[in-house]
């Protein structure tokens, strides 16, 4: 496979040479959701080829090289090509995106930013992030799930609660008196008009958890002022 050499400058010359990818050291990739950026330097810091590669054909690309360094920003999907990258022996290091910035040194765009990623997996002081295991990562889903429910649920409640003081319902907080809210609204009360009770039943969660987290809390109902 040949790619395209450059001037020392980093700029592509005008008369390319073509230059076997079995002189790759090092390369920075800039990670994207289709088209990913890839910047290849040789061992004496001479860029080897700058290209881009749909996704399809990034495993490819790299299972053809020899074992080098590659770099990569700490994002979104990095720790999965991580993965990837090392099963074909490459040596993968992740590194924080604010540690890359500053290697930075023209218009920001995807070539620039590998570029910049290559430059900055070189340097002795970078800190780098540790690849993340599927299990691992899989523990850290639970976590957020969790928060994002949570969250969801809090904001269901608070929307539904406000909505039902509009017409004079009141529960104390807490998310038990809300549930009994919600039981109200989807067996249906004289204290709800119907154009209410359609309008708020998107916001109610399943009819026989609501009831059985109800029952559990001891809550009378809500009062009606």
């Amino acid at each position: 496979m040949a790619a395209v050499e450059h001037s020392s400058e980093g700029a592509p010359s005008m008369n390319n040479i073509t230059t076997e990818l079995s002189a790759v050291a090092t390369i920075g990739l800039d990670l994207a959701k289709h088209v990913f950026q890839v910047h290849a330097i040789d061992a004496a810091g001479r860029v080897v080829t700058t290209r881009a590669l749909r996704r399809k054909d990034v495993l490819t690309f790299f299972e053809s090289l020899p074992c080098c360094l590659i770099g990569l920003e700490a994002c979104a999907s990095a720790h999965h090509w991580a993965r990837e990258l090392m099963k074909f022996g490459h040596d993968v290091r992740l590194m924080p995106p604010a540690y890359v910035k500053a290697y930075v040194r023209r218009q920001k765009n995807d070539a620039a930013d590998a570029a910049a990623i290559c430059e900055a997996v070189t340097r002795p002081s970078m800190r780098f992030v540790p690849v993340r295991s599927v299990g691992n990562q899989a523990a850290l889903m639970h976590h957020k799930v969790r928060e994002l429910l949570v969250a969801q649920r809090t904001q269901l409640l608070n929307a539904l609660r406000g909505h039902l003081a509009e017409i004079g319902i009141i529960a104390a907080q807490g998310p038990n008196n809300a549930r009994a809210l919600a039981t109200l609204v989807i067996e249906g009360n004289d204290m709800i008009p119907a154009t209410v009770r359609s309008a708020l039943l998107p916001l109610v969660p399943d009819r026989t958890r609501c009831r059985d987290q109800t029952n559990r809390s001891g809550y009378s109902g809500p009062r009606q002022e």
